[in-house]
């Protein structure tokens, strides 16, 4: 990764007291969080001292966030071109795949992809299914989705392969002046909407 970066096995623990330790280190520039590692990126090429403190940090994570997460309720519309075959796939009927979606409070894990795209988890186990084999061109801004063991809401336009359940009803998970709306750690509760 260059002279300036490491990536490092990620911790067990909470994903914002991870990020909250290293962004506090003198030298961090920059990191990116994947579901195994943890990309760290610094201001000069790292001295042993501070690879030393980042490895500190890294073992010291707390497993729990230092602040409570906010909980957001998301709105949902269960009319996704993909509900029929993620319900058919779960060996249930489509009302019944949306009440299972919409039964589970889930955390934020990571974020990427789009600026504003969460990826929230765990899926209960019957919707997990993987990406579509091939991604559409073009998926609506506010899809509601879901791929492997996590879903989540597309904050803008644009191409996609996860499997389209709905459509969020007066949430944009990403607005220019103000940027993402959920943060690492969050947690997130849908609702049926009709």
């Amino acid at each position: 990764m260059g002279d300036r970066a490491l990536r490092l096995p990620r911790p067990e623990g909470s994903a914002r007291a991870l990020v909250s330790r290293l962004r506090g280190l003198a030298g961090v520039e920059d990191l990116v969080l994947g579901d195994h590692a943890v990309a760290v990126t610094f201001t000069e090429t790292p001295p042993q001292t501070l690879v030393a403190s980042l490895l500190a940090a890294l073992r010291e994570t707390p497993r729990e966030a230092p602040a409570p997460p906010a909980l957001h309720v998301i709105k949902v519309r269960y009319d996704g071109p993909d509900l029929r075959a993620v319900a058919l796939h779960a060996g249930l009927g489509p009302e019944e795949a949306a009440a299972l979606h919409a039964s589970v409070t889930y955390t934020v894990e990571l974020l990427g992809f789009a600026p504003g795209f969460a990826y929230l988890g765990p899926v209960p186990e019957a919707l997990r299914l993987p990406r579509r084999s091939t991604p559409r061109a073009r998926v609506p801004a506010g899809s509601v989705a879901v791929a492997l063991d996590r879903t989540g809401v597309y904050p803008f336009d644009s191409p996609g392969g996860w499997n389209l359940l709905g459509t969020a009803v007066g949430f944009a998970p990403f607005e220019p002046t103000l940027g993402a709306r959920l943060g690492l750690g969050d947690r997130v509760r849908f609702e049926r909407v009709l």
